[in-house]
Parts: structure tokens; sequence; C-alpha cells
């Protein structure tokens, strides 16, 4: 989070900090301009008549100016600058947004008993806890003006004789709550945006969806506050407006584009939708309710009440729409799947050398070989071309024979082996099923994590291993890759190049067998290891 708002913002680029801002700022000036415009617009008599009855009964002196004007305008103006400094300054190195590059991270005690931290995972604790002590001193600022405008503004509620140790309690309270509450927000907004943009060209339709939501949530905000400062939304209508209109209407979004998608033929009550209705219609609700339900005893029955209503009211009509909309908004999304698989590989296509050239190569050294009698390295060139063979006839069908699949990795790994079986420190253990039953699959799903073990995993001057085993029953393929990790030198070119096989895979696995894999992958300092399974 470089910046609150963005200079220049790409046309598919998130909009979610940018509008939040907006409605920051703008709520800001509408507590400041409605303050000031009560002050104009009614009469000091009336006003000391509305505001000033509890100061009396309680025998306190009463001046509008510095027990309502002063607290109203300065506790806003002070929440708009923690909003500024948080998101400036503490989040970017709490959340680590601006993270530093993978590194050592190393503890070390000097000569005069300081711990030193180096290493780029040591920047990244010092940023944290900067962050961290920039927290605390929001706390602390925001705290002590927010009691003493507390303590102004609400004077006749307070003992006169704790009143001072109420001035710090108050204000520690709220803005410590305040900014906990904020912090917790700002974490699942970050990761709903890192997970959104992270999809690239699928993410195209969620990325607009979000950006129209933010952006109708802040002039829906707005407006709310605007009319409710200037006295034209009070009582229930107020109520209506904020507490019970916003949870449906997020509430129906998730349940038209998200929930109801999922299984478009399903009913309400099938137990993959029901769950997730259940769940999202409940969290809805709860914020609202915290900001229009202060009583602690009813905030649970009205909660409920919220939550029947949205089963019972919302549900329905949002499944009559998902119903009238259902064409249209699956014919977006597999418009979109079918963008991102293009897109996945045509990514695969540019990261292949040309494969003609290199097969009619691969012909002419492989006669070579053979006419000086260079019998392994005529087999080694054969396996190499049986690869690119694959790579130019299977790998552009949809689904190939398990069979194929095994005799690509087979190759590759022989062929692996040729540089590495001088090296007794290196070894390769591989448990591959050889009679695959008769069964299809997308090419070209496995060898990427394959090659990533030889690439990241081999060293000729240090102990290496690789333990591979594939095998599948003709409904679940199980594949499973250990390998060891070396850090590689600084000179070295591929050193913080992560390529784009793995991220590839990952991508075509969501695309091509939705719900029907698993996959885990783990990496510590020793070792990496993959495990994937797919549902044939």
């Amino acid at each position: 989070m470089a910046a609150l708002v963005p200079s220049i913002t790409p046309a598919h680029t998130t909009r979610w900090r940018e509008h939040e801002f907006i409605l920051v700022t703008l709520l800001c000036i509408i507590a400041v301009a409605g303050n000031c415009w009560r002050l104009f617009e009614h009469s000091s008599a009336w006003l000391i008549e509305e505001y000033g009855s509890p100061f009396r009964e309680k025998n306190l002196p009463f001046e509008y100016t510095n027990n309502i004007l002063l607290p109203n305008i300065t506790v806003p103006l002070l929440v708009y600058c923690s909003y500024v400094w948080m998101n400036l300054f503490i989040l970017p190195r709490l959340l680590q947004t601006k993270a530093s590059v993978v590194g050592s991270f190393r503890l070390q005690f000097s000569h005069s008993a300081r711990i030193e931290v180096s290493g780029a995972a040591g920047a990244a604790l010092k940023r944290f806890f900067w962050g961290l002590g920039h927290t605390f001193l929001l706390i602390f600022c925001l705290g002590t003006v927010w009691g003493i405008a507390h303590f102004y503004s609400r004077r006749y509620v307070l003992p006169r004789d704790i009143s001072d140790i109420m001035i710090m309690g108050n204000g520690l309270r709220l803005a410590t709550n305040l900014t906990i509450a904020y912090i917790v927000y700002a974490t699942i907004r970050e990761t709903i945006l890192r997970r959104i943009e992270t999809e690239g060209v699928q993410a195209t339709t969620r990325i607009n969806l979000l950006n129209q939501f933010t952006a109708f949530l802040t002039g829906y905000f707005v407006l709310g506050q605007l009319l409710s400062y200037f006295e034209s939304l009070d009582g229930p209508l107020k109520v209506w407006y904020f507490g019970i209109i916003p949870p449906a209407i997020l509430a129906a979004l998730t349940n038209i584009y998200w929930l109801f998608p999922r299984k478009p033929e399903a009913k309400v009550f099938h137990r993959a939708i029901f769950w997730r209705l259940l769940i999202s219609n409940f969290c809805w609700g709860i914020p609202f309710v915290m900001i229009m339900v202060p009583d602690e005893h009813a905030f649970m029955p009205v909660l409920l009440a919220m939550w029947a209503g949205q089963m019972l009211i919302t549900t329905p009509i949002s499944r009559l729409i998902f119903q009238q909309q259902k064409d249209k908004i699956m014919q977006i999304r597999g418009l979109e799947t079918a963008l991102g698989q293009s897109k996945a590989d045509l990514q695969f296509l540019r990261s292949q050398i040309n494969p003609h050239f290199l097969f009619n190569i691969l012909n002419t050294l492989y006669g070579t070989a053979l006419h000086e009698n260079a019998g392994k390295t005529a087999g080694g060139i054969q396996q190499l071309g049986d690869m690119m063979r694959f790579m130019l006839h299977e790998n552009n069908l949809d689904r190939i024979a398990m069979s194929k699949e095994i005799e690509y990795v087979k190759s590759y790994i022989a062929l692996q082996q040729l540089r590495t079986e001088t090296s007794p420190s290196i070894i390769i253990e591989t448990e591959i099923e050889e009679d695959f039953p008769d069964c299809r699959v997308a090419p070209m799903l496995v060898i990427p994590f394959v090659e990533n073990a030889f690439k990241h995993g081999i060293s000729l001057r240090e102990t290496s291993w690789i333990k591979l085993n594939l095998h599948c029953d003709g409904k679940r393929l199980h594949f499973e890759l250990r390998n060891s990790v070396h850090v590689r030198q600084g000179n070295d070119p591929e050193k913080g190049r992560s390529g784009v096989g793995l991220k590839n895979v990952l991508h075509r696995l969501k695309l091509i067998y939705p719900e029907q894999h698993e996959f885990f992958m783990h990496q510590d300092e020793k070792e990496f290891f993959v495990q994937l399974a797919i549902q044939l």
C-alpha cells in the first residue's frame, strides 16, 4: 500500500482502498460541516436548551462550544489523521505489504550485549516491530485526545472524584478497540485483494464487481451520514437505512454472484449451499448490529432476528433474481474461465523453445552419435527427441493417456541422471506405477514439479536427493515429490526467479479440475515437499 490514493489506476485494478479513502474523507468533512451547521442554524438559547439540560441537572457549567462543538469536531479530525497514519506508515509494516525478499534471519549477541538482527527476514522483523511501536503510539495519542473530548462532552455522567482517571480510561479503551478492529478489517481486506489480484485475467469479473460494490457502499454511507447530520434521517428510518438494508444487499450480492453459481442447478437446501448461506447471512449482520444496537443484552436477539429475516426474505428474493439472470451470469463465468485458460496456454507456449527447430537438430545429432559409436549419447538424444515429440503433438490435446505423461516423466528423469550419475552424493528414488489403468489426464501437470526438483534440489557439490512417487487406480491420481533445497549463490542468474511453470500448473488445476484436486506444498530450509491428488 504505497499510498492511499494511487494516481493512475488501470482498468482491471481493485479500487477498494481508493473508495475507502474517499469514504473516510467525506465522512470527516460531513462530521465537521454538520456540527458547524448546527451552530449557525440554531440560536444559542436553543442549543443550550437542547444540549445543556444534562449538565444543569448535575449543577455543572455548560458551554456549547467547549462541551459539544469542539469535542464533536476534534474526534472526527483525529480519527481521520489516525486513519492516514495507519495506512501510510503502520499497515505496510505490520502486514508486510512491502516485505523484503526472502533471506536469512540471525540474532547475534555482540560483546556489548546488544541483539543484532541481520538478513532479509531480519529487515522484515524490524519493519514489523517499527509498525507495532507506531501502533502503540497512535493508540496513546488518539486515546488521550479522545478521552479529553469524551470528558468534556459527557462530564455529567462521570463521578467528580474519579473524573481524571476516566479521561484516560475511556479514551484508551475507545482508541484500542477502534485500532484493533481496523487492523483486523485491513488484514481481511488485504487478504481478499491479494487473492483476487493474483488470479490475473480470470479475476476481471470479480474485480469489476468488487469495484462497483465498494463504490455503491461509499455513496450509500456518505448519503446516509449526510442526511443524518443534517437531521433528515432519524428514528426508525435511520435504523432501516443503516442497520437492515446494507446487510440485506450484501447477502443478496453474495448469494447471486458467489454461492448460487457454485451449484447453479442445486436447490437452496443442498448441503454445499445451505451451510454457506447460514454462515454468510449471519456474518453480514454482525457489524451492522454492533453499530445500531449498543445494548449488550439486546445484541444477540436482534442479530438472530436479522439472521432469520435474511434467510426467509433475502435468500428467496436473491434466488429468484439468480434464476432470472442465471444464463447471463454463467455465460460470463464461462467466458472468464475460457479467457484464463487461453492466457495460461499462451504463457506456457511462450516459455518453450520452438520444438520444430529442436526436433530437427536432435535428429541430426542422433545420426552423428550413432556414426561415432557413442551409444549412451545416442540414447540420450533419442529420449530427448521423444520428449520433443510429446511437446509437439501430445501437449496440444485437452486430454492424453496417462501412459504418455509417464513416458515423458521417465525420459526427463533419465536425461537428468546422465549428468548426475557420476556424483554418489546425489540420490534419485522413483516409485512410478508401471501398469497404469486406461485413464486420461490433462497434459503437463506433473512434469513442472519434477523440473523444479532437479532445478532447485540438485547440487553437484552437496548431498542432494529427489524422491518421487506416482500411482493411479483409475479414479484418482496421486503424486508425491520430495527434494533437497540448496540456497543459490548471489551471482547465480537463476536466483530469485520462480518462472511460470508452477504458477501455470496451479492455475490450470483450478480451471480443469475445480473441486476435483487436492494440493499441498511445504518448504523449509532443507526440503521441499509437494503432494497432488486429482480425481479423474
